[in-house]
């Protein structure tokens, strides 16, 4: 005779759990995070292929040819932006004296124009303020974080072009090792789910972020603001990072563009064009294009902001919303976890109450 699990045996089991995954996901960093990247890599490779197999040339390619040519290209983008990055990162090292100077310049301008020349308290400020800047330590701290993604590059193409040659035998063989055909079946819906939505995500995610990314570099070729092409990549990446992702594309630039000019002026005009590309794609374009497919809180998108920042850094940010879906649409999938997966959710369409028969991950992934 077998007696049911307590609540408070499901809590206790669930706690040990999380910490068990928790503790995993920091200790196998260095090893999770490629295998991760890749994954959503060829997520993307496969919806982006799909596209390009509706075109007359392209079309008449197999899809295994294409698919390859793709990882290539991707792979070779990867290794020049990181190029790009390594290299900017250094130009910014030896101009940071000349920014420092110009920023000194300006604030003695300010003082001298309301006359705080002989100001005890102005001198004071500004010595604690502007003197304690070192921009070429701030800039090393902050843009480290981007040179370091390059340390992965390689292993995360060798994955995603093992994953793409696997993935029409994984489907065989998880089939194969699933007891009967129902679960069979339900396990492929589930993945198929997981494809549709992740993979149609990215592809629009990207498309609006290459878009973002090239205005963005108009932008700040027209201020003639130095290092634009680099700027532009990092405001295209870090788009991917929700809420404040945008903000923080927009701050670097800016911030650099008022020790690079010395001018309150064209420092507020560029963080003003450059806010309102933002705004124009991120509040009327993207709903338009992505919508709420993937149907994520709002608070729960903050809090796996906050989670996968805290686990794997800036990849964990770019990350954490592919992954939360991921996990809604498992959850989702399961009875007896379905109520987790509408915790997750913003909207439920469909029954709610326990034993539909409905499939859960249908009601809470439906756009």
């Amino acid at each position: 005779m077998t007696m049911k699990d307590t609540p408070f045996q499901t809590l206790v089991l669930s706690t040990v759990f999380v910490l068990a995954a928790g503790t995993l996901l920091v200790l196998g960093r260095n090893i999770l995070l490629p295998i991760v990247t890749a994954t959503i890599l060829v997520y993307l490779l496969e919806s982006v292929a799909g596209a390009l197999r509706r075109l007359p040339i392209l079309g008449r390619l197999p899809f295994g040819v294409l698919r390859l040519l793709l990882l290539i290209c991707a792979a070779a983008v990867v290794f020049v932006l990181a190029a790009v990055f390594s290299a900017t990162v250094r130009d910014i090292m030896s101009v940071a004296p000349t920014y420092e100077e110009n920023l000194r310049t300006m604030v003695d301008g300010i003082g001298a124009y309301f006359h705080f020349e002989d100001d005890v308290l102005w001198d004071r400020v500004t010595a604690e303020t502007i003197g304690r800047i070192d921009l070429r330590r701030f800039s090393l701290a902050v843009l480290g974080g981007f040179t370091n993604l390059g340390s992965v590059v390689l292993m995360v193409i060798i994955y995603a072009a093992f994953i793409t040659a696997e993935r029409r035998s994984f489907q065989r063989r998880l089939s194969a090792g699933l007891k009967s055909p129902e679960q069979s079946a339900r396990v492929l819906a589930v993945v198929g789910a997981i494809n549709d939505k992740i993979s149609r995500y990215l592809a629009f995610k990207t498309l609006i972020n290459v878009v973002l990314g090239a205005v963005s570099y108009a932008i700040l070729w027209a201020f003639n603001v130095d290092f634009a092409l680099f700027w532009a990549v990092v405001i295209g990446v870090l788009n991917y990072i929700p809420y404040v992702g945008s903000l923080l594309a927009v701050a670097f630039p800016v911030a650099l563009s008022l020790a690079q000019f010395g001018s309150i002026g064209l420092t507020v005009g560029l963080g003003a064009a450059l806010t309102a590309i933002q705004v124009t794609l991120g509040n009327i374009v993207e709903p338009r294009l992505i919508g709420r497919q993937l149907n994520l809180s709002p608070f729960v998108v903050l809090l796996a902001l906050a989670l996968w920042t805290t686990l794997w850094g800036i990849p964990g940010a770019i990350l954490a919303v592919p992954l939360t879906s991921i996990l809604a649409i498992v959850l989702a999938s399961f009875e007896k976890t379905r109520w987790l997966a509408l915790l997750l959710a913003e909207r439920v369409d469909g029954p709610t109450r326990p034993g539909v028969t409905e499939d859960s991950s249908q009601v809470l992934t439906d756009s």
